[in-house]
């Protein structure tokens, strides 16, 4: 069983706060890599259960939080998509220098068009799980912060979540990630609440119409858009678990 990091760190040297999960009997040959979303964490309590659901499973799993988030290093007003892809790209690079030769990227809400972006353009995801996946970024800024100015307002009023010019002129210069759908060629999983009303579950749907024969898709009746119900969590990875073991 290879050893994981004790320290990851991105290009711009500010350290990621993670947390690694080994499955009991440490003969996991998948590691998963569990990333968040808009304002959130590795703490977050869905991938806090998915981490420990998989390891019981017997996958090992990774869950991070992207740098200027949680307790990792860095600047929350420089938290963007791109700079988020370049977080996870450095993430890769150090469990492959680890000895991990298999890995999957499972990402929850901005973190779902983070893995859209790394697993078009990086061979070694060799499977990813987009959860609540956010397809359309500018529409996302626009409907969420479009009033909120930035440079002085904050993400949904939280004082720690500044608003910044960087992450609005990032999520409008990308757009939307339905482009790259065609070019993931491995397993992917899309996962959505229909009572998603952060990320609209068509979002996913929009994006399956462009991906290849090897994306499925499993809506999720009366789940919100971070499985906050116990029933919507035991659901979502159900369904994770039961796809990967397939």
């Amino acid at each position: 069983m290879p050893t994981p990091p004790t320290i990851l760190c991105n290009a711009q040297g500010e350290r990621l706060d993670h947390a690694f999960h080994s499955a009991p009997d440490g003969s996991g040959n998948l590691l998963v890599l569990i990333g968040h979303g808009v304002t959130g964490n590795k703490d977050r309590p869905w991938a806090v259960a998915l981490a420990e659901a998989l390891a019981a499973a017997g996958y090992s799993s990774l869950r991070f939080s992207f740098s200027g988030n949680g307790d990792s290093e860095g600047d929350f007003r420089d938290s963007t998509i791109t700079k988020e892809v370049a977080d996870l790209r450095a993430i890769v690079d150090a469990v492959t220098k680890s000895g991990f030769s298999h890995i999957a990227y499972a990402g929850h809400s901005m973190g779902g068009a983070v893995g859209v972006l790394a697993a078009a353009a990086d061979p070694r995801l060799e499977r990813l799980i987009s959860l609540a996946g956010m397809v359309f970024t500018a529409t996302f800024a626009a409907t969420e912060f479009g009033e909120t100015t930035p440079g002085s307002g904050f993400m949904w009023d939280k004082p720690e979540c500044p608003l910044s010019e960087a992450f609005v002129s990032n999520m409008n210069a990308i757009g939307d990630v339905l482009s790259q759908a065609p070019d993931i060629r491995v397993p992917w999983l899309l996962v959505h609440g229909e009572e998603d009303d952060v990320v609209p579950i068509q979002e996913s749907r929009d994006i399956l119409a462009r991906a290849g024969s090897n994306a499925t898709f499993v809506s999720l009746p009366g789940v919100d858009h971070v499985f906050s119900s116990d029933a919507g969590l035991a659901a979502m990875i159900a369904i994770v678990l039961d796809w990967l073991g397939k």
